[in-house]
């Protein structure tokens, strides 16, 4: 059975994209345009993964990522964060409200997909 990955992206393209790459990898994908329902979509499609844009309109992903790691159910659920918006301090922000890894965008498929594979490495 596929993995089941929650990409929550508010760039249309980038999450197209994203979904697109995970698919042809073989993995079932769950797309989230905003954050204003992410933890209740995440409880219901019960993720293996969570690829979380940390600039989304109305909420921050960091916030979110704080939330998913607050429910005790999703707690244990590994999310890689990606933004475009790094500065100093973000990265250690970023793992400091939950998320496995970090990467900077624009995001290259090859570490894209290494970073996706590590964290769902059983």
């Amino acid at each position: 059975m596929a993995k089941r990955i929650l990409v929550v992206e508010d760039n249309d393209l980038n999450r197209k994209l994203f979904c697109d790459v995970l698919k042809a990898n073989g993995y079932e994908v769950v797309p989230v345009s905003d954050g204003n329902n992410f933890l209740a979509t995440a409880k219901r499609s019960d993720p293996a993964l969570v690829i979380m844009d940390i600039q989304l309109p109305n909420v921050s992903g960091v916030d979110l990522i704080t939330d998913l790691k607050a429910d005790p159910g999703m707690q244990g659920v590994p999310v890689l964060a990606v933004t475009a918006y790094a500065g100093k301090g973000d990265e250690e922000r970023i793992r400091d409200a939950g998320a496995q890894d970090y990467l900077a965008k624009p995001v290259s498929i090859g570490p894209f997909m290494a970073a996706v594979r590590k964290l769902l490495a059983d």
